[in-house]
């Protein structure tokens, strides 16, 4: 079988001024199919949902993706959701004018009468990171609750509707 090396490949017309790479590297997820819960309101790890990923070099980019599904146990209290290289939350809202700094989050918002935790909400953040190394890096979701029990894959009133909940990091040429 052929193979074809190369540290580079660049459009016929040039790369586009301002531009530079664009060409995805290498590409790792993650998916979490079975059920997770917390009435922390503190952020913990969410389990399973952690990729590591070896950058070929310190000027490319990290492009991260996750998609959750979570319910909370109680109408009008919200799950918080945030993105974590290593120990360090790296896309969180400003702190200084929010109650609830995150990257993402959903809230019940059930209607009078409805009964709590019927609503499973689908919460997708995606962003591009910039970590300068080519030393192995971690990324994770963790995650908090207002009140109430935050459930991840399931419906807060019933451990019947399994869902799944994925996390993808690729490798972006600087």
């Amino acid at each position: 079988m052929s193979q074809v090396r190369t540290n580079s490949i660049v459009p016929v017309g040039g790369v586009p001024s301002g531009a530079s790479g664009g060409g995805i590297i290498q590409v790792v997820s993650a998916s979490k199919t079975t059920t997770f819960s917390t009435t922390s309101t503190t952020f913990v790890d969410l389990t399973d949902l952690s990729v590591s990923i070896t950058p070929r070099s310190a000027s490319n980019k990290i492009i991260i993706r996750y998609s959750i599904n979570s319910s909370n146990s109680s109408n009008v209290n919200s799950n918080y959701f945030v993105l974590v290289r290593g120990s360090t939350q790296i896309i969180v809202g400003d702190g200084s004018s929010q109650t609830n700094p995150s990257t993402s989050f959903g809230t019940n918002f059930g209607l009078s009468g409805d009964p709590a935790g019927v609503f499973v909400h689908n919460v997708n953040t995606e962003y591009l990171d910039s970590p300068s190394t080519t030393s192995s890096t971690t990324y994770k979701v963790q995650a908090r609750v207002t009140a109430g029990t935050c459930h991840v894959n399931r419906r807060a009133d019933a451990n019947t509707d399994g869902t799944v909940s994925t996390i993808t990091v690729m490798e972006v040429s600087g």
